[in-house]
């Protein structure tokens, strides 16, 4: 026949006198306040990482917009100045053809 536990453990059971058993109860309820707390820390440092990565996410966020922006105005500048620098090559070759046309027709 199975012998009584008083645990899942599966110690046989065995009478304590009061103060053995009120020991008990005083180091488990130690053990419980103790994980609690440790709990406690754990979840308000986990609390503290997400919110000091909400804050860097919304402040590469912040930097990601102002770097595209700055990226699409440079991009307009490049094609203004693209469009500058053919206007001029499209001058010099019209200077240049007048140049041609004007001195080496009358020579």
């Amino acid at each position: 026949m199975a012998s009584k536990t008083d645990n899942d453990f599966g110690a046989p059971f065995s009478p304590e006198t009061g103060s053995a058993l009120s020991h008990r109860k005083d180091q488990v309820d130690l053990a419980g306040q103790a994980i609690l707390s440790l709990l406690e820390k754990a979840a308000d440092a986990a609390e503290d990482n997400n919110r000091r990565a909400a804050e860097t996410a919304q402040k590469l966020s912040t930097q990601l917009r102002a770097a595209e922006a700055r990226i699409a105005e440079l991009e307009a500048e490049n094609q203004l100045y693209r469009e500058r620098s053919e206007r001029a090559e499209d001058w010099l070759h019209r200077i240049y053809s007048e140049i041609q046309k004007s001195f080496i027709r009358e020579r």
